[in-house]
C-alpha cells in the first residue's frame, strides 16, 4: 500500500518544507510514502467557490477509483496519536492499494471532494494555513507508526 499526501498549492517557506522532508525521510522506513502537489488556482478573478472548484477538479482528477480518500478538514473527527494510530491501522488492513489524504487549498473543500471522500479528519480545532497543515500531519502520520511500532517516540 502507498500512502499519498496531496495538497494544493507549493510550499514556499523554506522551514516549512524542510519540516515536511525530515518527516517524509523518516517515513521511509515504515511505508512507502509520497507528497504530490497539485498547482492552486490563481483567484484574482475569481470567487472562492469558483476556487474551491477548479481545485476539487484537479484533486478528483488525480485520485482513483479505488483510493481510500481521507479530507483533512477542519469540521473532521477529532483523534488523538494513539487514536489516529488505530483508525490508520484499520485503513491499512483494509488494504486499499493507495490510501490519499487530501490538504484542500485556502478556501477548503469543494462538496464534489466531500462526496468522494472516505473520510475527514481534524488535526485541531484551530484552522492552520493549508501549508502549515503539512509538516504537522507528516509529523502525526510519522508518529503513528511508531505507535503501531510500540518504538520510543510517543509520550503518553
Amino acid at each position: 500500500m502507498k500512502i499519498i499526501f496531496l495538497v494544493v498549492g507549493k510550499t514556499n517557506q523554506n522551514w516549512l518544507s524542510l519540516g515536511i522532508e525530515e518527516f517524509e525521510n523518516r517515513l521511509k522506513h515504515y511505508s512507502t510514502f509520497e507528497m504530490v502537489t497539485i498547482d492552486d488556482i490563481k483567484g484574482k478573478n475569481k470567487s472562492a467557490q469558483e476556487v474551491k472548484k477548479l481545485e476539487g477538479a484537479a484533486l478528483l482528477k488525480f485520485l482513483e477509483p479505488a483510493d481510500k480518500c481521507i479530507l483533512l478538514d477542519e469540521n473532521g473527527q477529532k483523534l488523538s496519536s494513539r487514536k489516529f494510530a488505530d483508525t490508520l491501522q484499520k485503513w491499512m488492513n483494509a488494504a486499499p492499494k493507495r490510501l490519499v489524504f487530501i490538504v484542500g487549498g485556502a478556501f477548503g473543500f469543494d462538496d464534489a471532494l466531500y462526496k468522494r471522500a472516505d473520510g475527514k479528519i481534524s488535526l485541531s480545532p484551530m484552522t492552520f494555513t493549508h501549508q502549515m497543515i503539512r509538516p504537522f500531519f507528516v509529523e502525526q502520520l510519522y508518529r503513528a507508526f511508531t505507535i503501531l511500532r510500540g518504538e520510543k517516540y510517543h509520550n503518553d
